[in-house]
């Protein structure tokens, strides 16, 4: 009897916990990412929701898929990068080149303190566009 009933509080707890967390897994984003109507080659996306951990990933040629975010709503940085050139990746002659990058898109869209975008991540796969502007 004593058992039975620790394993229905454990089983309570753990209900709790997962509908506290919006479930298990999360919301799946994907899209496309624009600035001033071109794509963003070369970037990453992350969401910083306000109930969990961030997430994130890569852009590439103005696309992106980000898995598991928890849902709710969610700050989104954007950054976009472009390459400036080569330089060894340190002082020796025999040094490997290592491309150098610039970010080209506003603090508004591309620093976690300042962005002002904003997603109300569902359960489940969904697609958001982000069409960004000077």
């Amino acid at each position: 009897m004593r058992a039975m009933r620790r394993a229905a509080g454990v089983l309570l707890a753990l209900g709790l916990v997962a509908g506290c967390s919006g479930g298990l897994g999360g919301g799946d984003v994907s899209g496309t990412v624009t600035y001033d109507g071109k794509p963003v080659e070369q970037g990453s996306i992350a969401f910083y929701p306000t109930n969990g951990p961030a997430a994130g990933g890569p852009i590439t040629n103005g696309q992106y898929s980000v898995a598991k975010i928890p849902v709710g709503t969610a700050k989104v940085r954007i950054s976009g990068v472009k390459t400036t050139g080569q330089k060894k990746m340190y002082d020796d002659p025999g040094a490997p080149l290592v491309s150098t990058a610039v970010e080209y898109l506003p603090a508004k869209y591309s620093d976690e303190k300042t962005t002002e975008l904003r997603y109300e991540v569902q359960s489940g796969s969904q697609t958001k566009n982000f069409e960004l502007s000077k």
